[in-house]
């Protein structure tokens, strides 16, 4: 068995963001690129304030991947994203 090609598990991605445009899109791309590249991932959006307070996050949209914020304040490109989700 190869253990250089087995892919993690499941990753939990998470949309931090109220209901803003740039929110929403970051929500649409990253659910776009997931079932494109084929990443077995569960994406969400998290709205509550007090929720995406608790990542220390001073602007929105954040883009959380298992629990860990690797981007916030801007709209990342869809290959931002899987630069993102391959890290």
């Amino acid at each position: 068995m190869d253990f250089n090609t087995i892919k993690p598990a499941n990753k939990e991605i998470l949309i931090l963001g109220t209901n803003c445009s740039k929110c929403e899109t970051l929500l649409k791309l990253t659910r776009e690129v997931v079932e494109e590249e084929g990443i077995d991932a569960t994406v969400s959006k998290v709205d509550d304030i007090v929720e995406i307070m608790q990542y220390g996050i001073m602007s929105t949209p954040g883009f959380v991947v298992d629990k860990k914020v690797l981007m916030s304040g801007k709209l990342p490109s869809k290959k931002e994203i899987i630069e993102l989700l391959n890290k």
